[in-house]
This record gives structure tokens, C-alpha cells and sequence, in this order.
């Protein structure tokens, strides 16, 4: 058992100390964009199951890769809200309410933001380049998967929970992650587990623009040791 503890503390205990500060600081209030994350998402998920108003969901936030590119990045803002008609949406509202919650309370809401629709424009764009290349190569798609609507709030919540895990030291959960998505394209090779590798990605360039840009602070005056 204390093994076990050991082991524990030394994976997840500089993120739990950075969620144990914020929530004891404001405790809800520190999740403001969370919040609102979950309530926007459950309401597309409402008005896109109406009859009235599926079109509308998929004029403003669904993005295929036929779609053209000013089109596809002026959905993509709200494409990360829209969930996947053909899942429940109760996993994609636990997803939101965890990862981007806990990025929320240790990254900060426009750093989490940041990273989350790096990852979800990392996953559009994959998308059209591997349709470009064809079904004949690894990294390429069919063209039917064009007409595919992207995979919403999970490559973000994959690419936040990768960085997190980075940012602080949660090494073996970071991996975990990472494996089981590459376990989904072995397993079932579509568009939504590649966006969600293309998601990894994006959020490994931010991991090494983010230890470069440490790395500079700490060279110069006024970064405490040990700063995360």
C-alpha cells in the first residue's frame, strides 16, 4: 500500500495540489468557462436532436472536410460544442465537465482555450490533408470521409488531457492516454481516432513551445525553483 501511495503522489500529486489550491480559493467560480462549456454543449445537443433545429446546428457549428476552408474555421469556435449525434451525449458532457475543468483550474480559461482549439483545428486540418492523400497510405482517408462531421469537443479534451498531463509531470497518465488513442485507429481506423492522434499532435508542439518558453524564464531573473 505504500508503494502504491508512493507511486500515486509521484504520478498525480503536483496536479492534485494545483486543483486542491484553486477549488479551496474559489471553488466553482474558478470554472466560470467550464461551466458554460457543458450548458452550451447540452443545449446544441437539445436543439440538434429538434426538427427545427438540426439544420441550424449544423450551419453554425458542424465542419466536414468538404466544407470550404473560411467555412470550416468559422465553425470551428463552436464546432467544439456540437456533439456527435450518434453517441450518447451524457459522455461527451462528462468528458467536458472533467478534462476542461481541470485544465481550467490549473491551466487558467484562455490558456485552456488555447490548447483545446489547437487540438480541434489540428483535427479539421488533418483531415483535409489526409483526404488529399487517399486511402492508400497510413496517414490518408477516403474521400467519403469528407462529407464526416469532425469529431466536436473530443480531440480538445484529448489534446488538454495530454497537455496536462505533461505540464504536471503525470508522465504514465499522459502515455495512457496516448496509447489508448492509438489503439482506437488500430482498432478502428476513421477519421474521429486520427483527429484525435492529429490532436496529440498539436498538443505535444505546445508541450515543447511551453518548455522552451519556461526554460528562457528560468535562465532569467525571477522564476521561483520548482515553478510549474
Amino acid at each position: 500500500m505504500n508503494t502504491l501511495s508512493r507511486l500515486a503522489r509521484a504520478e498525480w500529486g503536483a496536479l492534485s495540489r494545483a486543483l486542491r489550491d484553486a477549488l479551496a480559493a474559489r471553488r466553482l467560480r474558478a470554472i466560470p468557462m467550464t461551466l458554460g462549456a457543458v450548458c452550451l454543449t447540452g443545449l446544441f445537443q437539445y436543439v440538434q436532436n429538434q426538427s427545427w433545429g438540426y439544420r441550424f446546428v449544423q450551419d453554425v457549428g458542424s465542419v466536414r472536410a468538404e466544407d470550404p476552408l473560411w467555412l470550416a474555421l468559422l465553425r470551428t469556435p463552436l464546432s467544439l460544442f456540437v456533439p456527435a449525434l450518434d453517441l450518447p451525449v451524457w459522455g461527451a458532457l462528462v468528458q467536458i465537465l472533467l478534462v476542461f475543468g481541470i485544465a481550467e483550474l490549473c491551466l487558467g480559461r484562455w490558456r485552456t482555450l488555447l490548447v483545446g482549439y489547437a487540438a480541434t483545428l489540428a483535427g479539421t486540418l488533418y483531415a483535409r490533408l489526409a483526404i488529399a492523400l487517399g486511402p492508400d497510405t497510413w496517414l490518408g482517408l477516403p474521400a467519403s470521409d469528407a462529407r464526416v462531421v469532425d469529431t466536436g469537443p473530443s480531440a480538445a479534451v484529448v489534446g488538454l488531457a495530454v497537455f496536462v498531463c505533461w505540464r504536471y509531470r503525470a508522465y504514465a497518465t499522459g502515455a495512457l492516454v496516448v496509447v489508448l488513442m492509438v489503439v482506437e485507429v488500430l482498432v478502428k481506423n476513421n477519421l474521429a481516432g486520427k483527429e484525435h492522434l492529429a490532436a496529440i499532435a498539436a498538443a505535444f508542439a505546445l508541450c515543447a513551445v511551453d518548455a522552451a518558453r519556461r526554460a528562457r524564464r528560468r535562465a532569467g531573473p525571477g522564476l521561483p525553483p520548482g515553478c510549474p
